[in-house]
């Protein structure tokens, strides 16, 4: 029995990018098509099957330990980016100065996807999403370089709406204008969530 429903949900990729030197600048550059391989968006600084640990599983790993990559895909909506720019107090914020891989638009509540759902291309390309991705300083750096006196807005803007991370299940190629389709996991939210969180 199938343990993923495949939705009526879906969404539309309307930009992708590729931060090739991570060192250099988080700022990604615009591409029309971009494979996903196992290892992550082809050329990608945030590729590869293992990556080393950062703040986000501090409670679990020592920083820099070497552990599996499921952060090959940093994506975000069109509609969370607006509210993003709104909550800013500027025009907009485009998707390279985030360090965007992909930006997509159409599914509602982008940013809180089920962890482990699954956007499916036309070609059978598929992304796990691993979870909501935490808003950090290193897009108020870039952002800083374009609208001086904004980049430190960014943080707290991006709350809750920052996108989601990802990893590559099925080989394939993504392009601008393909319609991802939605598959959530056929499971029930834990009973003892709140209790956990607490």
């Amino acid at each position: 029995m199938p343990a993923l429903n495949l939705t009526d949900f879906s969404c539309r990729i309307m930009w992708l990018g590729r931060v090739a030197d991570r060192d250099a600048a988080l700022e990604s550059s615009g591409l029309t098509s971009l494979a996903a391989n196992f290892d992550g968006p082809e050329g990608e600084a945030h590729g590869g099957i293992n990556r080393p640990s950062c703040s986000r599983v501090l409670n679990l790993h020592p920083r820099n330990t070497p552990i599996r990559n499921v952060r090959q895909f940093s994506i975000l909506s069109v509609e969370d980016l607006a509210e993003i720019a709104r909550k800013m107090e500027v025009d907009a914020i485009p998707p390279e100065w985030v360090g965007a891989t992909m930006l997509v638009e159409g599914l509602p509540n982008f940013t809180h996807l089920p962890p482990s759902s699954r956007l499916q291309g036309p070609d059978g390309v598929t992304l796990v999403v691993d979870m909501e991705n935490r808003p950090c300083q290193l897009p108020a750096k870039v952002i800083e370089t374009h609208m001086p006196g904004f980049g430190k807005r960014f943080k707290s803007a991006a709350n809750g709406l920052r996108g989601v991370t990802a990893w590559v299940e099925r080989e394939g190629m993504l392009t601008v204008g393909d319609t991802l389709r939605l598959a959530i996991p056929d499971q029930p939210a834990w009973s003892h969530i709140e209790k956990a969180r607490s």
